[in-house]
C-alpha cells in the first residue's frame, strides 16, 4: 500500500525531547518568576537627602532584567535538547537498526542470518529473539519443505520411468506377453496412484482445512483394526485391542486414516510369523492416546527418529511387498499436529515399535453424551 513518506523515528523522537525540554523549561523559568514576584513590589520607593519621595515601577525593572536571559536560557534549552535528542534517539533505536537489517536480508533470502543482540533483556532484546527464533523454524520449514518436494519428485518420477521402460519394451518386442506386460504396469501406476493420494491428504492435514467435530477414537480404532484383519491374517499377525472411550474433536476420515496408517505401519512391519499388535487406548483429564505397539526386530534410537519423516520408509524393517509410499508415519504425525496433538516413536525393548498419539480431550462423544471414563 502506497504511503506518504513522513519523518523518520529518530526525527519524532528528536522533537519530542526538546519539545519536552522546552516545556520543562518554560515551566521552571515560570516557577522562579513567580517566586520572584512575591519578595517584589509593585513600586519602590527611594528616599534620600536630595530626593525625599522619588517613585521607581520595581517589577518592570525586573521585567526588563529577566526576559532577556530567559529568553537565552529557552534558545540553549532548545539547541541542547535537539542535538541532545538526535543523538540519544540514534543510541536507542540502534537495536532497530540491526533488526531491519536483518529482515531485509530475511526478504532476500537469507535465512541462516541472526541477529543475536546482545546486552540485557529489554523490549528490544526481546523483539531481537522473536525475530531470531521466527528465522530459524521459518529456515527449518523451508528446508524441510525442499527436501520433501526433491524426495516427491523422485518418488513420483520412478513410477514414470518404470512406464516409460515397460512401455520401450512392449514396443520393440511384439512378442513379449501382454498379460504380464499390462500386470506390471497396473501395479507401477496403482503405486503411482497411492503416492498422488498420500500427497493430497498429507498437503489436506498440513493446511487444516476440516471441520471439527465430535469423534471417538474408540470407535475408529475398531473399524481401522476390522478393515486391517485380513492383511494380519495373511502376515500371521494377532491384533489385540483395548482400552477407554476416547473422545475428541477432529475430521472423522483424516483421523480414521491416522489410526489405519498406525495398525497397517504395526501390521507390515513386523515378525515374519507369530507377529503381534497392541492397540490400546486411554483417556485422561486432558488427553486421549492412542497407543500402538508391535513386535518385530530390534531398531535403533537413531532409525526411530527418522521414520515419521516424509519418504523414510526404516529399510531395516521394511517387508518388500508392503513397502509403501513411505508417507504413512509423515501422514500421522501431520494429521495430529492439525488436531493440536502430537505424535511419539519409541522403540520397543524386546524389538519392534511403540508409536503413541496424543490428541485433546472433547467433553462430549459424537452421540452428544459426556464420555464416561473406565473400560468398553
Amino acid at each position: 500500500m502506497a504511503r506518504r513518506r513522513g519523518l523518520s523515528v529518530r526525527a519524532r523522537l528528536t522533537l519530542s525531547y526538546a519539545g519536552f525540554l522546552m516545556v520543562a523549561g518554560a515551566l521552571l523559568i515560570a516557577v522562579v518568576w513567580v517566586f520572584l514576584l512575591r519578595y517584589v513590589p509593585d513600586v519602590i520607593i527611594v528616599r534620600g537627602d536630595d530626593n525625599p519621595g522619588r517613585f521607581v515601577p520595581g517589577r518592570w525593572d525586573l521585567w526588563q532584567a529577566f526576559a532577556p536571559r530567559a529568553g537565552q536560557a529557552l534558545v540553549l534549552l532548545l539547541i541542547f535538547g535537539l542535538v541532545g535528542g538526535w543523538l540519544l534517539a540514534g543510541w536507542m533505536l540502534a537495536p532497530l537498526r540491526r533488526i531491519r537489517a536483518a529482515t531485509r536480508r530475511a526478504a532476500e533470502g537469507s535465512l541462516s542470518h541472526r541477529i543475536q543482540l546482545e546486552g540485557r533483556n529489554d523490549e528490544f532484546r526481546e523483539l531481537a529473539d522473536s525475530f531470531d527464533t521466527m528465522l530459524a523454524q521459518l529456515e527449518a520449514h523451508v528446508e524441510e519443505q525442499r527436501r520433501f518436494a526433491a524426495n516427491a519428485s523422485h518418488e513420483l518420477r520412478t513410477p514414470l520411468a518404470i512406464t516409460q521402460t515397460l512401455l520401450d519394451v512392449a514396443r520393440n518386442d511384439p512378442d513379449h506377453d501382454r498379460r504380464e506386460l499390462l500386470d506390471r504396469l497396473q501395479h507401477v501406476n496403482a503405486r503411482a496412484i497411492d503416492l498422488t493420494e498420500a500427497l493430497l491428504l498429507l498437503s489436506r492435514a498440513e493446511r487444516r482445512s476440516f471441520v471439527r467435530e465430535p469423534v471417538d477414537l474408540s470407535l475408529l480404532a475398531e473399524e481401522a483394526t476390522e478393515v486391517l484383519l485380513p492383511l494380519a491374517e495373511r502376515n500371521g499377525v494377532t491384533i489385540s485391542t483395548g482400552g477407554d472411550v476416547a473422545p475428541t474433536l477432529g475430521s472423522r476420515p483424516l483421523l480414521l486414516q491416522l489410526t489405519s496408517n498406525l495398525v497397517h505401519n504395526a501390521i507390515v512391519h513386523n515378525l515374519p510369523d507369530r507377529g503381534q499388535v497392541w492397540v490400546t487406548l486411554r483417556s485422561l483429564p486432558e488427553n486421549v492416546l492412542l497407543t500402538v505397539e508391535n513386535t518385530g526386530p530390534v531398531l535403533a534410537e537413531s532409525v526411530v527418529a527418522t521414520l515419521a519423516e516424509p519418504f523414510q520408509r526404516g529399510s531395516q524393517r521394511a517387508r518388500s511387498d508392503h513397502a509403501g509410499v513411505g508417507l504413512g508415519l509423515a501422514i500421522v504425525q501431520r494429521v495430529a499436529e492439525a488436531h493440536d496433538g502430537d505424535l511419539t516413536l519409541s522403540p520397543r525393548p524386546g524389538g519392534g515399535l511403540r508409536a503413541t498419539v496424543r490428541l485433546p480431550l472433547a467433553t462430549d462423544t459424537p452421540d452428544g453424551q459426556a464420555a464416561p471414563p473406565g473400560q468398553r
